[in-house]
């Protein structure tokens, strides 16, 4: 039987609060790209949190028009891989292009397009990048041979309560394509998700506001106790 190794952990008292993805999303496979393998990825669109993250990359995706001065700043605050959201929903044709163009030309190691996202944007965007393209899915209903046809390398399936059936779907129709999808709350959920083929797991953290609430409680616990001597 082999013994688990040694891994020397170093981590400093102004740096011990990042936020850490579950300790489960390592049993994921990965995904190499460009030779980086990504297994943990953290959804968020906040700098404070992006800098502050043990997951293997970032899914910058929001519910807004996507904007190069948005792209530009997470890729220059992250010191992690960051997937792009170019759009695809209401963005779609030569601005999701050229966004596309914009966030490889920003360092970006993927670009992600929404659910919607027509077949003739997926070939506009894959005639411009030199990085994957990355189609999101919602259900098992959702359309994605031909996207693949076109140009997608990775599914990214964020189907609520049934993420593991829909991941599960697409694994036995494509068994050697990437696929990204969200782990849930729970380590078990998180586990489910890997075993039904998922290769990296998403996460979504704490709003910044959650977890100023739990420091400001501890700031206040410590004032009290200080106090009370």
């Amino acid at each position: 039987m082999s013994e688990e190794k040694f891994i020397p952990e170093i981590m400093t008292e102004l740096r011990k609060d990042i936020i850490q993805v579950p300790d489960v999303m390592r049993r994921a496979s990965g995904i190499l790209i460009f030779g980086k393998r990504i297994r943990s990825i953290i959804f968020t669109t906040d700098i404070a949190i992006i800098r502050n993250t043990n997951a293997d990359a970032v899914i910058a995706v929001y519910p807004f028009t996507p904007h190069p001065a948005i792209t530009k700043s997470i890729i220059e605050a992250a010191d992690i891989p960051v997937f792009s959201g170019v759009g695809g929903g209401l963005t779609q044709g030569s601005r999701c292009a050229f966004m596309s163009l914009f966030a490889e030309s920003q360092g970006s190691i993927g670009v992600v397009l929404n659910a919607p996202t027509p077949l003739e944007t997926v070939e506009m965007v894959n005639n411009v990048v030199d990085i994957p393209i990355i189609s999101t899915v919602t259900s098992i209903l959702t359309p994605v041979a031909e996207k693949i046809s076109a140009g997608v390398a990775i599914l990214n399936i964020s189907a609520g309560k049934d993420t593991v059936a829909t991941v599960k779907h697409f694994r036995n129709l494509y068994p050697q394509l990437p696929i990204i999808a969200t782990g849930g709350n729970t380590d078990e959920q998180i586990c489910n998700t890997i075993a039904a083929g998922a290769n990296a797991v998403t996460y979504t953290p704490p709003s910044n506001g959650e977890l100023f609430a739990k420091k400001m409680e501890k700031y206040r616990k410590t004032e009290q106790d200080d106090a009370k001597k």
